[in-house]
């Protein structure tokens, strides 16, 4: 448990650093990849699209000049020919004609590295406020949040319920439970319910935790904060994802007479889970996908498409799963 809170602290700290510039204060200039870069590392994204457009040409026409091996060794007139036969394409065409007229690669991506710049401490407390005041601060934090809980309680339960449901497949202890007076949905949804609950009792003290450290920062920056923003990620995005890891170990055990089969199976399931798909530009979950990814930086997070289709297939499917363990424990039973 202390692994997990830590872990997550690591991963959600930088967020916490999150507030509005002060006056004379000096923007954080931290050592980061510009891929990752967020408003708390005095990055914010750029809102107008003919400066964006205007930067990435200049970059493009200097490119074309450099004199040096990265560049093309054009003459300023030949650059500007270059930038006049492309002003009037868009950003993917303009790339495209490019590559193939003047082996000049990966120009698109020149304009991505332009979706976001070093904001000044006005343009940085003008986009917190803005953001601000269409959801409040643990909305946000709280996707985060539930982005990386998810994926720390897959792992969490994926080992520990392989320890909670192997005492009942010991040979003894499974032949004996065969005898007792109990019904198959009694002792199958017993064993599920068992291992959620632990689950879920994790899950909730990570909640208070990690809603406690958001209230502090809003409270200190200013920030509007919902408490009903944790609850209601953790049992839209998190609690599915339990119950059918839960299932999944049940109708293993019931199959094999051991759970830890399930072991492997869930940790590849869990990588798969990890790697959303993309079609142009929108982030999509995967079927069946037993974790729910937040991608985007901290002010532009959003769920993945399909999560929600995704989270009643999970529920679906766990009962499912539930109907046939007991079927097999049915036909397994000693009278």
């Amino acid at each position: 448990m202390i692994i997990i809170v830590a872990s997550m602290y690591q991963c959600l700290s930088s967020y916490l650093q999150i507030h509005y510039i002060k006056q004379n204060e000096q923007i954080t200039q931290n050592d980061v990849a510009l891929e990752d870069a967020d408003v708390m590392d005095g990055y914010i994204p750029t809102s107008d699209d003919k400066e964006r457009r205007r930067e990435w040409e200049d970059t493009i026409k200097e490119t074309l000049m450099d004199t040096s091996k990265n560049g093309f060794g054009f003459s300023r007139q030949e650059a500007d020919h270059v930038m006049k036969e492309i002003q009037n394409m868009d950003v993917k065409t303009a790339s495209e004609f490019l590559e193939s007229q003047y082996g000049y690669y990966n120009a698109i991506y020149a304009y991505e590295d332009l979706e976001i710049h070093k904001g000044t401490a006005e343009e940085i407390n003008h986009y917190i406020e803005r953001k601000l005041s269409e959801h409040s601060f643990s909305w946000y934090f709280a996707k985060k949040f539930t982005d990386f809980a998810g994926l720390h309680m897959a792992f969490f339960a994926t080992v520990l319920l392989s320890f909670l449901f192997i005492q009942d497949t010991r040979k003894n202890t499974y032949e004996l439970l065969h005898t007792k007076p109990v019904t198959a949905i009694q002792y199958i949804c017993g064993k599920v319910i068992s291992g959620f609950i632990s689950m879920f009792g994790v899950l909730v003290i990570l909640n208070v935790i990690f809603f406690m450290l958001c209230l502090k920062t809003s409270i200190e920056s200013g920030f509007p904060v919902t408490p009903i923003d944790f609850c209601v990620n953790s049992l839209i995005y998190i609690v599915p994802n339990l119950l059918m890891i839960c299932c999944v170990y049940t109708i293993t055990a019931e199959i094999f007479n051991n759970p830890l089969p399930a072991a492997p199976i869930l940790f590849l399931h869990i990588i798969y889970s990890n790697m959303l798909t993309m079609k142009n530009d929108i982030y999509y979950m995967r079927p069946f996908s037993i974790m729910v990814r937040f991608p985007g930086r901290f002010f532009e997070t959003h769920v993945a498409k399909m999560s929600n289709i995704n989270q009643i297939i999970l529920v679906i499917s766990s009962v499912i799963l539930v109907c046939i363990s007991v079927t097999i424990w049915k036909r397994r039973r000693v009278h």
